[in-house]
């Protein structure tokens, strides 16, 4: 059993505390908020020790849960990896390149396992879907979401479009060769809706595009491929295959859906899979995922670097959209 303390208990840190208290693994010893007064309820709701600092919390545990507001990532994971802690940190993983940079650093030098809070990778619609990737060609997502007025502090694209892409990074296995990007701020002074396209080196596109102003809300993404279409709904947890395959002589069935190609070309099938989702939660998941890769001694699932990837693409894709004109933007 591992003892393990978090740090934050806001919105999201409540949900984490919850999840800790579901995984028989740990030992939750307690939580540290700088908000006194938010600390007490969730002291008394929670019935988990409240502590005074976050020294004294990492000082107690093996593993620190990082679910602060991104500005102070790079201050509390320094601090538990410095005392070579286990270090679970939300996403986005730190507000800079060069934070996330030190950070890579730190981990190695203190040779502690980090796991990135990029929860869609635990998505079981996400899950589902894995078997069925071979090298996709065009993926094209969309994540929207209803206004809240608590997330325009922070850019779309590091709040919203950051979950895609990282996906798109960890189904893609090929160099970024060129970014562009366009957004609009309607809002507030950052753009709200934005979209950019990623080209890489072995030819696949990925065309992104996030809004905080939409009507419904909305993730969804389709990745094309040979022989093959995939739509994976993170919202409604849903994937639904198409595929195409060659149609065998002794194929006698009179309900398949069967096309000519034409000229000699042959005859192809279209067949329809919608692989069974299992029903998990992924936050609860992904740290017992963690869990293991301390245990087994092995990568996590969503490294470090893992973590520094999506936010460089992300910041690459910001300075499009900064370099736009302003009657543009």
């Amino acid at each position: 059993m591992l003892k393990i303390g978090v740090l934050g208990a806001g919105h999201l840190g409540k949900i984490h505390l919850k999840c800790i208290k579901l995984i028989e693994q740990y030992e939750l010893v307690g939580f540290y908020d700088p908000n006194e007064e938010l600390a007490k309820i969730v002291e008394e709701e929670y019935k988990i020790p409240a502590f005074s600092s976050i020294d004294k919390l990492i000082d107690e545990v093996d593993v620190v849960d990082i679910v602060t507001p991104t500005i102070s990532h790079f201050d509390c994971t320094s601090q538990a990896l410095k005392k070579f802690r286990h270090v679970f940190i939300e996403k986005p993983i730190v507000t800079t390149i060069d934070e996330a940079r030190k950070l890579i650093d730190l981990t190695e030098e203190a040779n502690t396992k980090v796991q990135v809070g990029h929860v869609e990778r635990f998505n079981p619609a996400y899950i589902a879907a894995q078997p069925y990737f071979a090298q996709p060609m065009f993926i094209e997502t969309h994540r929207l979401a209803q206004f809240n007025p608590r997330g325009t502090d922070v850019p779309v694209v590091l709040d919203l479009m950051i979950h895609d892409i990282d996906i798109v990074l960890s189904v893609v296995n090929s160099n970024i060769r060129r970014i562009s990007a366009s957004g609009v701020p309607i809002i507030s002074e950052t753009p709200d809706i934005a979209n950019a396209r990623i080209e890489f080196d072995n030819g696949c596109v990925a065309n992104l595009t996030a809004s905080r102003i939409s009507m419904k809300n909305m993730r969804k993404s389709r990745f094309f491929q040979k022989d093959a279409y995939i739509a994976v709904d993170f919202l409604d947890k849903k994937v639904e295959i198409i595929r195409i395959k060659s149609v065998d002589k002794d194929n006698k069935d009179p309900f398949a859906m069967i096309f000519d190609l034409g000229n000699g070309r042959g005859k192809k099938q279209v067949l329809f899979d919608k692989p069974e989702v299992e029903p998990v939660n992924a936050i609860q998941k992904e740290l017992e995922s963690f869990y293991n890769a301390i245990i087994n001694d092995v990568a996590p699932l969503v490294t470090i670097v893992d973590g520094y990837n999506a936010l460089d693409v992300a910041y690459k894709i910001m300075e499009k959209l900064d370099s736009m004109p302003s009657n543009l933007r």
